[in-house]
């Protein structure tokens, strides 16, 4: 079994029986006898017993293996044997006089860091991720704004129409003329451009002289006719 699968079992058995000061240390640089040290408190022989039995069932009920108990038979110091833990369940006064911690406890293990952990490895797999409410709500709003830019989208065509048509109809409609003020309204510069252009090129015509001849006989005759 995973030592900290292990050792969360241990801590867990423990706290069902009421354990007083339970502490766990990290022993694997000192020992390869075990890798872990657990320790904790009993108020009677008779809680001793019922924690190291705690702890016997709760690691059996998981698959783990128990090589085996001492102390039973008096209950002021039971020894529990997991393989890679060591577990010492004693009365406080036997506690203080061996003292166990000053040996082993260099290295002390948080057992609340280390049961989060293996609680968190063992619920991520399973439990499905959940969403918070405002974080739904975000995403309905995201998911709903590309029907409102579709919707904005295609009313802007016919405001633009309509906008070229006011400007349209605008430039067509003459200016407000002040009353009294006659307006001069004269050829286009073009026009007047154009016909100068063909009174330049329209070539001269002279008068034939069959329309002269009659007049100056006419003339003769009147001056003959004074004379």
């Amino acid at each position: 079994m995973d030592i900290k699968k292990l050792q969360t079992l241990v801590v867990d058995a423990l706290e069902d029986v009421k354990a007083q000061d339970i502490v766990l240390f990290d022993t694997t640089h000192l020992t390869s006898l075990f890798d872990r040290i657990a320790i904790a408190s009993g108020t009677s022989n008779r809680q001793t017993k019922a924690l190291a039995a705690s702890v016997r069932d709760k690691v059996k009920a998981a698959g783990g293996d128990v090589y085996g108990m001492e102390g039973e038979d008096t209950g002021e110091w039971v020894l529990v044997d997991l393989g890679d833990i060591i577990v010492h369940i004693m009365q406080a006064p036997i506690r203080a006089y061996y003292r166990l911690e000053e040996i082993w406890g260099d290295k002390p293990v948080k057992l609340g860091a280390a049961k989060r952990k293996n609680t968190v490895e063992g619920e991520a797999a399973d439990a499905p991720k959940k969403v918070s409410s405002h974080l739904a709500a975000g995403k309905k709003a995201v998911d709903a704004s590309p029907v409102v830019e579709k919707k904005t989208a295609a009313r802007k065509p016919a405001a633009a129409k309509a906008t070229t048509a006011a400007k349209k109809t605008a430039a067509a409609k003459p200016a407000a003329v002040p009353a009294g003020k006659k307006i001069k309204v004269g050829a286009p510069k073009a026009t007047v451009a154009a016909v100068k252009a063909l009174k330049a090129a329209k070539p001269k015509v002279a008068k034939p002289k069959a329309e002269e001849a009659p007049a100056k006989t006419v003339i003769k005759r009147i001056k003959k006719a004074a004379e």
